[in-house]
């Protein structure tokens, strides 16, 4: 840790038991100048009570003094072993209380897009926890007829980079196991950018797409292989034998 716990009411005993300035304060509470100037005058942190950094294990006194006898030192705060990587978030990922009601409708997308991901995953990327996924695995989830799958990284309640990182740590768990994947996963487990710039999946072709052009051909030669007899009609003939008749 940077910075003393409680450090407002920390500030308020160094304002109070020492004559350091308030700039060797504020940088050792990691707080502005002037707000430590309000604490000495009364207009900030009233009825805040001190808390001793020195009693409290935080600072070493000989840091109080070296600080007082030279205005331009700065005072470290004391190594605690215990506070090591106290700053690292730990439990679920917090969830704004506007965004709480949308999770289940990213948990629906996750399961049904991304089946490779565990619940653990899933709990990690949109902040909910185990049994809300397993309800919306198993469809038990109260308002699961209502529920519309859609992607957390559109709702904000995760990043792009990483919604990948998760599914490609699902793909490196499955490759290690020995599970096969179909070629729709395979094609899942790759991050946006690479799969925006894949070839299309190929298909079947339909009938249509293979005998369609050889059955239009053969119409089309049908159709004007007896243009003649299209224009030698019966009445034709009709007409040439009422001519010749004239004639005599």
């Amino acid at each position: 840790m940077s910075k003393p716990l409680m450090a407002k009411a920390t500030a308020v005993w160094l304002v109070d038991n020492t004559t350091l300035s308030f700039a060797q304060i504020a940088d050792f509470c990691g707080m502005h100048e002037l707000e430590v100037q309000g604490i000495a005058d009364g207009d900030v942190a009233t009825g805040v009570k001190g808390f001793d950094p020195v009693a409290n294990n935080q600072l070493d006194p000989i840091e109080i003094t070296r600080a007082q006898d030279d205005p331009l030192y700065r005072m470290k705060l004391k190594f605690n072993a215990a506070a090591v990587g106290e700053e690292k978030r730990r439990g679920p990922r917090y969830t704004p209380l506007s965004k709480r009601q949308d999770r289940p409708a990213a948990i629906l997308w996750l399961v049904k897009f991304h089946p490779e991901l565990s619940d653990g995953a899933i709990g990690k990327l949109v902040g909910t926890t185990k049994p809300t996924i397993q309800s919306i695995r198993e469809r038990t989830h109260w308002n699961i007829g209502q529920i519309q799958p859609i992607d957390p990284v559109a709702l904000g309640l995760c990043k792009q980079s990483e919604l990948d990182t998760a599914v490609q740590a699902a793909a490196r768990k499955k490759a290690a196991e020995g599970t096969v994947m179909s070629d729709d996963e395979r094609r899942k487990l790759v991050s946006t950018e690479q799969s925006l710039g894949m070839d299309p999946a190929p298909k079947v072709p339909t009938g249509l797409e293979v005998f369609g052009d050889e059955e239009k051909d053969e119409t089309s030669a049908a159709d004007f292989s007896d243009a003649d007899s299209f224009f030698n009609l019966p009445g034709g003939q009709d007409d040439d034998e009422d001519e010749d008749d004239r004639r005599r």
